[in-house]
């Protein structure tokens, strides 16, 4: 049997090879929107303040006030016993960044004024999770260059999920990707 005799600079390289795929494989998984139930939208999500596929404008953003948008919708199936609202810029150079997560939110309610404050205990008794800032509650669109898209997401599930404040949209999702019964989306723009 004959063995390979490879150069450690053949070796180092495919190390380098190999850790590389493995850190691509790992931040492809770590976003759990993939494994969420593919439902063709339903409830209507919209915004007084931006249209669908329109500029956000800066007051929501960095730029500006930093505020969250005022959102509305409609067609919650009548089942649903809590919502779940994630805002997200799938454009972000590293990822997927979280603008915003709110979680366990009446399915009573049908919209939410703009500039929602930052605090773990949310509107209606609903829960405000951690965005990619590291903080509690909305932050607005802050790209480091050129436009990009801000996905705001809106669940509606058959139980409410009761995980603590402050947690991140992996973990708020991964605990709803089982009881989700509807979904809507309103993707606005933004640019600097």
């Amino acid at each position: 049997m004959q063995v390979l005799q490879l150069s450690p600079r053949i070796v180092l390289n495919l190390s380098v090879v190999g850790l590389i795929f493995i850190a691509l494989t790992a931040c492809r998984t770590n976003d759990v929107d993939a494994e969420l139930p593919k439902l063709e939208p339903t409830i209507q999500l919209q915004s007084s303040a931006f249209a669908a596929d329109t500029s956000i404008p800066s007051e929501y953003t960095c730029d500006g006030e930093d505020r969250s948008p005022p959102l509305s919708w409609d067609a919650v199936p009548s089942e649903a016993q809590s919502l779940i609202l994630i805002a997200d810029d799938p454009d972000a150079p590293g990822g997927t960044f979280v603008h915003w997560v709110l979680y366990d939110l009446s399915p009573q309610t049908l919209q939410l004024p703009g500039g929602v404050t930052p605090v773990t205990q949310g509107p209606q008794q609903s829960v405000q999770g951690k965005n990619s800032f590291g903080k509690i509650g909305y932050r607005g669109p802050c790209p480091p260059s050129g436009t990009h898209r801000y996905f705001f997401k809106i669940y509606a599930l058959d139980q409410k999920i009761e995980i603590e404040p402050g947690a991140k949209k992996n973990k708020v999702l991964l605990a709803a990707k089982e009881h989700i019964i509807a979904t809507g989306e309103l993707m606005g723009r933004y640019s600097r």
